[in-house]
């Protein structure tokens, strides 16, 4: 099954990983090069889209993994790909980076 995290629920998880009280979650940003170079979250995993089937040894199925792209529509098919794939505990970042930037950190860029 594949749940929607919305910004502020992942931002509460990676504080509480942060303080060791939480297994931290793999953030993936499945976006493309140039997406990820305008603005991006330090501690993403960068694999884009079309690149991940060549590169899933690269992510631990034993984790949990949040998926995430501009809105969250790339980022929802790729995190049914991983489940298909024989992946668990998959999220999905609700408006993806763009509510990140709406919600959390307003000093990112937009577009």
């Amino acid at each position: 099954m594949i749940e929607s995290i919305s910004p502020a629920q992942l931002q509460q998880w990676l504080a509480e990983a942060a303080s060791g009280t939480r297994e931290a979650p793999v953030v993936v940003d499945v976006r493309e090069g140039w997406e990820h170079a305008h603005v991006n979250l330090p501690h993403a995993l960068h694999i884009p889209m079309q690149t991940v089937p060549g590169r899933l040894a690269e992510l631990d199925r034993e984790r949990p993994h949040v998926l995430m792209c501009h809105h969250g529509m790339r980022s929802y098919r790729v995190a049914e790909f991983l489940q298909q794939a024989g992946f668990g505990r998959l999220y999905n970042l609700d408006g993806g980076i763009d509510a990140w930037a709406a919600e959390v950190d307003t000093a990112l860029p937009r577009y």
